[in-house]
């Protein structure tokens, strides 16, 4: 078999694949687009509380405590309160 003819044989296999990886590529700009914009839109509402008097320091925290459950929530603030026990902090 001539090396042309095994290279037709492999061009619908080779197409597959690049479309598939074009795909894949182009899926992936999509959702980026997407985080982008997801990222844009939060920092507007962080500057929307900021400008009604809210602290964005501790809009943050907040958000970010809200995400771990009750007993990780739990142990970080027993650490954290061990820690600033030790260094005079809570006198």
């Amino acid at each position: 078999m001539p090396a042309t003819a095994a290279a037709q044989k492999e061009q619908p296999a080779t197409r597959f694949a690049k479309d598939q990886l074009k795909a894949f590529v182009e899926r992936i700009e999509r959702l980026e687009e997407e985080k982008k914009a997801t990222s844009d839109d939060i920092r507007d509402v962080y500057a929307e509380a900021k400008g009604t008097g809210y602290d964005i320091k501790a809009l943050r925290t907040i958000v970010s405590l809200r995400k771990q459950d009750t007993d990780e929530r739990r142990e970080q603030q027993a650490v954290l309160e061990t820690y600033m026990n030790a260094l005079g902090m809570l006198n």
